[in-house]
């Protein structure tokens, strides 16, 4: 009968490469389970903070849209005094027209500017485990 190979590890001792390769192979499965736990933890607590965020940026869009709406009436009143309503009421939804493309080009250039919302903090620890890996596999 013969001896499967065997690999001197670093105490001197003698491995089976089967074992190595199988004990490899649980730690690299075990690896990936653990980076797929950090970034679905990750993502959770993006997820709420973005909920929370949203809901109050929600109720403050609304408070301020009544405002909005308030301030254009208004306006709209003040330049009723020297002009006819109709053409107060048409500067006034001018000028809100312009303050609106002016917006939504600004946000249309943040957005772009944003980039995806992604893990990063298991980006990186991925790609430190990969380098580390390679490492080992060269030595």
């Amino acid at each position: 009968m013969t001896t499967p190979p065997s690999r001197h590890g670093a105490d001197g001792s003698s491995e089976p490469v089967q074992e190595l390769v199988q004990r490899a192979s649980h730690q690299l499965t075990e690896l990936v389970r653990a980076e797929m736990r950090l970034a679905q933890a990750e993502l959770k607590e993006k997820g709420k903070r973005y909920g929370k965020g949203g809901g109050l940026f929600g109720g403050a869009g609304l408070t301020g849209f009544l405002t909005l709406q308030a301030l254009v009436i208004t306006a709209i009143c003040a330049l009723a005094v020297p002009l006819p309503a109709w053409s107060a009421a048409l500067i006034v939804t001018a000028v809100l027209g312009l303050i609106t493309a002016a917006l939504a080009l600004i946000g249309k250039k943040e957005v772009t500017r944003g980039g995806p919302p992604a893990p990063r903090q298991t980006v990186e620890s991925v790609k430190s485990d990969v380098a580390e890996i390679k490492e080992s596999a060269r030595r």
